[in-house]
């Protein structure tokens, strides 16, 4: 891969953010370690000039970020611990804390989830690339359940599931505001945003992408949500809500800006719920749940509590 160049516009709802911490949300997978460095080595410019990791940004600045080539290094194995939830011969299904790298990036060469898989299992190196055993990935800050292989053979049978669409991945997560109905099919293509290449948006001509989305419970300004993916886009949940102007609740490259504390939460609201597919041998058709972690079951209890609050306001 080869070095890259972001162009970004800074928009009203991150007025004020200091540098660093813009420069981390609105480039994926990017450490606010890493954009630190990357700025003090003038690797990152403020109005075509060089600043300081804590100046606060406007609307309307534009923030140009050299990200360097990665260094062709290998991977390093670290016995990282990680929440198995079902291990065989031929696949390992994990459930991902939020926080944890799924594979290495500029920023993120330790500490990833593939650092720990090749950690426990020595034979997962078998791409030749830095996402051994990769099939799906989850976001930085989306937790839940994700499966990888551990050899050529199942690799190539989860990837068959995946393109074919029969994979199972549904995802809970809270948008703000009301849906319209009960249940219903986002289908529209996504490709990587026209003007910011940080973000994927809905694009005429992107590639197809199908979110099957039915309300949970209605929490008065918000809605938990069931969403079943057909296809795998990236940030596809994420995209898809925001442009039914339902954004991901904390979603802070989607959505609208709002204090990282809201409700408690310093992440956007979306879990990897339940993970299905057939087992590389036998083809036995296997299903893993992964519950709310306690940080999004805390926030989920304050929406609720909320929600009443404003019922009996308006009763009484």
């Amino acid at each position: 891969m080869s070095a890259e160049v972001l162009h970004l516009v800074v928009e009203a709802a991150n007025e004020g953010d200091r540098l660093d911490r813009y420069v981390a949300d609105h480039v994926p997978d990017l450490s606010r370690t890493y954009a630190q460095r990357l700025i003090e080595a003038a690797q990152v410019l403020l109005n075509n000039r060089q600043a300081r990791p804590s100046t606060p940004v406007h609307a309307g600045d534009t923030v140009t970020v050299h990200l360097p080539a990665p260094q062709p290094v290998g991977l390093v194995a670290e016995p990282l611990p990680l929440q198995i939830v079902y291990e065989d011969r031929d696949v390992v299904v994990i459930d991902k804390p939020a926080s944890m790298v799924v594979h290495p990036a500029p920023g993120h060469d330790r500490g990833t989830l593939v650092n720990a898989l090749i950690a426990r299992y020595p034979e997962m190196a078998i791409n030749g690339d830095m996402r051994p055993g990769i099939v799906h990935r989850l976001d930085r800050d989306t937790s839940g359940l994700l499966v990888a292989a551990r050899n050529e053979r199942a690799l190539r049978s989860l990837q068959a599931q995946q393109q074919a669409r029969t994979m199972l991945k549904i995802y809970l997560a809270v948008v703000e505001g009301r849906m319209p109905e009960l249940e219903g099919v986002i289908d529209a293509p996504i490709a990587r945003h026209p003007t910011d290449r940080v973000r994927m948006a809905v694009v005429a001509g992107g590639r197809p992408a199908r979110t099957h989305w039915r309300v949970l419970e209605d929490l008065g300004e918000y809605t938990l949500i069931e969403a079943r993916l057909e296809t795998g886009r990236t940030h596809q949940i994420r995209v898809h809500c925001a442009s039914r102007n339902r954004p991901i609740l904390g979603d802070p490259l989607y959505g609208p800006k709002r204090p990282r504390a809201t409700f408690g939460l310093t992440r956007q609201f979306l879990h990897a719920h339940r993970l299905g597919f057939k087992l590389p041998s036998g083809g036995e058709w296997v299903e893993f749940t992964s519950p709310l972690p306690a940080d999004l079951e805390a926030a989920l209890a304050r929406l609720r509590q909320s929600a009443r609050a404003a019922v009996r306001r308006v009763s009484s």
